[in-house]
């Protein structure tokens, strides 16, 4: 949820106080999202959730993890001069710098990340990496405003949006949106790719099928919950999926819908609920339902939100928070941040981050992956018919899941041989790809290592986890 971006956003020609039009918003939206340029600079977001050495099902208190963090934040403490910040339930993230290769990404991170696991078991406590927090019910401990609203926002549908902001955890990687062209370098192929590929990073890394100690019965819960939060938000925009149904010669290359992504994103952007507004200190930042952003710029017949003191229409700041406050599975933010893929135990983070950009980043590669996925956005269930999207989306029976790609990789993990293909298949093209592109043996080899201990065999992590849990059930 932070706003760090691989390439900067300049808005030095708004006027910040100043409403803007609607003209002036999708304007902007188009400048700012989609910044056009060779790819290679890479990025993560590394989120870890903070537990109890000695009881991992203890609530850790806050002051404990804001004093780990007064110290590992001076000047020089970080190596790689990493971002930290903290996410509502205390979950602590470790955004890098903008790197200009994979092997200074992986670099700068690990010796931050060595700094601040030192420096957490110091003070008695573990950082780890699950999806979702497989003991502790959610509980927020950071009040600021913004969350406040959140929390009060998706409250409206129930209580999904607090184990959203409370107990899950991610690898995010970000990488550059590409060329003004339609080549593999360019914008329009890389984000049909990144999100053709999004059901296979979910499947591959899914490692959260634990909640309150017992099996949810989804590998990837992570992906379930936010499958349940406001579609408008955080679903994919029109078009970037790929076009489904066994009919279609080429889903991957008509893309389902039409129109650019620039477009595509600006109107998914200004047809989002606003979320939360903000206000001078003391007043609540929360907004009435159904108050989307080209509603507020248009003035419509909506109620204001309570207590807003700032100008009629919303500025080009405004818009820009709101922005932030959209969570789908790749964002664009000048560059593409990747959202779906569980957090990975140890340095398993590692191996995510080597994927995407050797799949991105080298031609021949992502030629491979765009062909390797796109059997699965081919499936229907049952044969002939598709679930209907309400339905797919409920927990219940497997096949149920089964039209959504990413609902079926949330639920199966590589269990779904055709979505296991994909991931060979893709492991594969990466490892070649991660030669080409001389990365480091280390990547290189752990890239390998998890292929042969779960893609080749049709596993992820969660795989381990249920595994270890029917172990000691069996014993009981």
């Amino acid at each position: 949820m932070t706003n760090t971006y691989l390439t900067s956003t300049d808005t030095s020609n708004e006027d910040a106080d100043a409403p803007i039009s609607e003209t002036d918003a999708e304007r902007l939206i188009r400048a700012i999202c989609f910044k056009t340029g060779p790819p290679g600079v890479i990025g993560a977001e590394l989120e870890w959730l903070v537990r109890d050495a000695a009881d991992p099902s203890l609530i850790v208190p806050f002051g404990r993890i804001r004093e780990v963090l007064d110290y590992v934040e001076k000047p020089g403490i970080l190596p790689g001069a990493g971002l930290l910040t903290l996410e509502p339930g205390g979950q602590v993230e470790l955004s890098t710098a903008p790197a200009k290769d994979l092997s200074d990404c992986v670099a700068a991170a690990s010796g931050d990340l060595a700094v601040l696991h030192e420096a957490f078991g110091d003070a008695g406590l573990v950082l780890t990496g699950n999806g979702i927090d497989p003991l502790r019910r959610p509980s927020r401990v950071l009040h600021q405003p913004r969350y406040a609203a959140m929390e009060e926002y998706f409250d409206r549908d129930g209580h999904w949006g607090r184990l959203m902001m409370c107990s899950t955890a991610s690898v995010q990687v970000s990488v550059d949106a590409g060329l003004e062209h339609d080549g593999t370098s360019g914008y329009a192929f890389r984000w049909r790719l990144l999100h053709a590929l999004g059901p296979v990073l979910v499947g591959a890394f899914a490692n959260s099928p634990l909640r309150r100690g017992q099996p949810t019965g989804w590998k990837c819960t992570r992906q379930l919950v936010w499958s349940r939060l406001d579609p408008g938000r955080t679903r994919p925009p029109e078009g970037a999926e790929p076009g489904a149904g066994r009919q279609a010669t080429s889903p991957l290359l008509r893309p389902n819908g039409s129109g650019d992504a620039r477009e595509n994103w600006v109107r998914y952007a200004m047809d989002a609920d606003v979320l939360c507004v903000r206000q001078p200190d003391g007043q609540p930042w929360t907004v009435p339902a159904g108050l989307t952003f080209r509603d507020w710029l248009r003035g419509a017949d909506q109620p204001r939100p309570p207590g807003f003191q700032g100008p009629a229409g919303p500025t080009a700041d405004d818009l820009i928070y709101h922005l932030s406050t959209l969570f789908p599975p790749v964002r664009p933010r000048g560059h593409l941040e990747l959202r779906m893929i569980d957090a990975q135990p140890g340095d398993g983070w590692v191996i995510p981050v080597a994927v995407v950009a050797a799949l991105t980043d080298d031609p021949v590669a992502a030629d491979a992956a765009m062909v390797a996925v796109e059997p699965v956005w081919h499936q229907l269930d049952p044969p002939g018919q598709q679930v209907p999207a309400s339905r797919a989306a409920r927990p219940g029976p497997a096949r149920q899941a089964v039209a959504s790609p990413w609902l079926r990789a949330a639920r199966l993990g590589l269990a779904d041989p055709v979505l296991a293909k994909a991931a060979r298949e893709c492991f594969k093209a990466a490892d070649a790809a991660l030669g080409r592109l001389d990365a480091p043996p280390r990547v290189r080899n752990a890239v390998a290592d998890f292929a042969e201990r779960y893609v080749r065999r049709a596993r992820c992590p969660a795989d381990d986890i249920l595994d270890t849990i029917a172990h000691l059930e069996g014993q009981s």
